[in-house]
């Protein structure tokens, strides 16, 4: 009935343009028309005539607007040339098309209804004959404006605190929703042979619109949707332990409709705050983790985790235990979970499991672009945390950093949700994360094609995760003075890391790390390309946690001579260049100046021999592990991890 009244619809307005002498009177002064009083067409503007009419006929007639056989369109359609940003130059092969269709469920091999987005005329006929027996909605969606770039999507910086302007996010069209339930949506992406081609505001708004387009559908009916892209999908919208199967290039997902509504109701870029249940008002947070503790006391217990890793480098233990016990003070009881590699000794993973933390072994990862022995060389060990899959959500946390307030909240966002960076980018010192095998499958399938911006895990992750959702900067607060930054800036920075009770959610630590200088102040001030992090207000943030640690805890942030004698030496060379902050004055009480960690106490007696490669480097001497009471605690060996 319905495909009846359209087509009367179409009927009804190709009579309205017919030309009718009606009693003398002409509806349409016809431009061909002779001038004479005869009113006599000339032959060749009567087939001019009739040639005009024939278009309209055309145009009124094609599926673009009205229905065609089994075709039918919704949606404004859009008059003038395609726009270049949505056009897809790939070849689809149909045979992966049936392959994949094949591998639906059983009882949804008839697909009754099927949804077409971005596919070109030529196309859309031959949809007819892969699915000859299902009625099709061609779906036009209006272009975005050519205003709207990934950097409006995704700004350095966002007024936060509303102090001038309210954050908001450029306005993306959405589908018409069809009055049909559909069973399929297919869409086409563009995916082009450039840089960042992950960074494509017409291929984010066709996979953002599409979901929007099954997530309007109301109950439980299962929309499958079917993507032809070279390139994979946004992974975490459509995630990967949802993909049914994937042939060449085509890519079958059955997603779980009720996450997808959630993570569309997210800003579609970080040009707004993402915080729980689509507000925008920061001081919903802590109700909301009230709401959030009240859950866990009712013995509705969620599969999380706080998590962080070291790699290589003993000398984060104390940073780690640091951040666990800032955790617990904090008020949160969730799970704290560290990966470590071979590299960390039994002495040094007693006092993590003395911390609270469950400790796994994991296998490192190599970065494959990084130079042997530099900084990064093992830092896509990280990757291992999407193989936590005990939890279903994770909070990363690096381990230079203080909780200072509760973050629970955090659970409740979906992946990637992080503070900004610079430019459209996100810092993953703190981040959420959804385990997921495929996920670390997904990451380990381009180490060797994809560049990291910064050689870096962060620069890898933000290729491979290029939506994602901003959480306030107080949620992850680097200690450091930009160079831009005036006084007034700066006072309020220094409130910010000293206020009591805390402002801060999160203060994360560059530079000199505090276990590693002289309590007495920061010794980022004696490096001058390191003053722009010294803080001593901050600093002395750190050692009040330190201080309510277990005492055999504190020994594992004990200095080496080795480090001994390094601050030494910057404090002297800030005493050569007479540094006007005058740090180097102060007269250094820091009890561990007495204590030994390692064969080689003499620390004062290595400035003789400074920058040489000498006995200075011998290895670290690690005491017995300390004896400390503990709960009974989770370790186990994540292998392959």
């Amino acid at each position: 009935m319905a495909m009846m009244q359209r087509e009367d619809a179409c009927k009804r307005r190709l009579q309205k343009i017919k030309v009718k002498d009606v009693e003398g009177i002409k509806p349409l002064q016809n431009p061909f028309q002779e001038r004479s009083t005869n009113c006599k067409f000339h032959p060749l503007k009567l087939v001019l005539f009739i040639i005009v009419i024939g278009t309209f006929y055309i145009i009124l007639s094609s599926p673009s607007v009205c229905p065609h056989n089994n075709a039918e369109t919704v949606s404004r359609w859009i008059w003038g040339a395609s726009d270049p940003r949505y056009i897809s130059d790939l070849d689809i092969s149909w045979e992966e098309v049936s392959q994949v269709l094949d591998q639906l469920p059983d009882q949804n091999k008839v697909v009754n209804n099927i949804a077409l987005l971005n596919f070109n005329k030529d196309e859309i006929n031959e949809w007819t004959q892969v699915v000859p027996n299902a009625n099709q909605t061609v779906l036009h969606l209006d272009y975005a404006e050519k205003n709207v770039t990934w950097n409006t999507l995704y700004p350095e910086w966002i007024d936060e605190e509303q102090e001038d302007e309210v954050p908001s996010c450029p306005t993306l069209p959405k589908l018409v929703v069809p009055r049909i339930r559909i069973d399929l949506i297919a869409v086409k992406l563009p995916c082009r042979n450039e840089g960042n081609w992950s960074r494509d505001v017409a291929r984010l708004h066709l996979q953002l619109a599409a979901g929007g387009l099954a997530s309007s559908a109301k109950g439980k009916h299962p929309v499958h949707f079917l993507f032809i892209t070279k390139c994979f999908p946004i992974p975490n919208l459509y995630r990967c332990n949802e993909l049914v199967a994937r042939k060449g290039n085509a890519w079958l997902y059955k997603p779980d409709l009720s996450v997808l509504r959630e993570k569309l109701q997210l800003p579609v870029g970080s040009c707004e705050l993402a915080l729980p249940f689509g507000t925008t008002d920061i001081s919903i947070i802590d109700s909301v983790y009230v709401m959030v503790t009240e859950q866990e006391h009712s013995g509705n217990k969620r599969r999380e985790a706080y998590a962080t890793i070291l790699h290589s480098a003993h000398v984060y233990v104390c940073g780690a235990i640091a951040a666990a016990q800032s955790i617990r003070m904090s008020g949160s009881t969730r799970d704290l979970v560290i990966l470590v590699d071979d590299s960390i000794g039994d002495y040094h993973r007693s006092g993590l499991e003395a911390a609270g933390w469950q400790v796994r072994t994991i296998q490192r990862i190599r970065n494959p672009k990084a130079e042997k022995d530099a900084y990064n060389e093992w830092n896509y060990s990280k990757f291992r945390l999407w193989q936590l899959t005990d939890y279903d959500r994770i909070i990363f946390i690096d381990a230079d950093l203080l909780i200072l307030r509760n973050i629970d909240i955090l659970f409740r966002m979906p992946q990637i949700s992080a503070t900004g960076n610079n430019g459209t980018l996100f810092n993953s010192g703190v981040m959420v994360i959804e385990p997921s095998n495929c996920t670390f499958q997904l990451l380990m399938d381009h180490i060797n094609e994809i560049e990291s911006y910064n050689g870096g895990d962060q620069g890898y992750l933000n290729e491979i995760f290029t939506w994602w959702h901003r959480i306030p900067k107080h949620m992850n607060f680097l200690k450091n003075f930009w160079i831009g930054d005036d006084e007034v800036v700066k006072a309020k920075k220094t409130h910010l890391f000293g206020a009591d009770p805390p402002i801060l959610y999160v203060l994360h630590y560059l530079g000199y790390k505090p276990w590693l200088c002289f309590r007495d102040y920061d010794c980022n001030w004696n490096v001058d390309i390191l003053q722009e992090f010294a803080s001593d207000v901050a600093h002395h943030k750190w050692w009040k946690v330190h201080d309510a640690m277990p005492e055999q805890l504190q020994d594992f942030c004990l200095l080496r001579s080795k480090q001994k004698a390094q601050l030494e030496w910057d404090r002297r060379e800030a005493q050569k260049a007479n540094f006007v902050d005058g740090h180097w004055k102060i007269k250094i009480n820091d009890r561990r100046l007495k204590r030994c960690t390692d064969r080689l106490c003499n620390w004062k007696g290595m400035l003789k021999h400074w920058g040489e490669k000498n006995w200075t480097d011998d290895p670290f001497f690690h005491p017995s592990p300390p004896t400390i009471k503990t709960k009974e605690t989770k370790t186990s060996s994540l292998s392959g991890i």
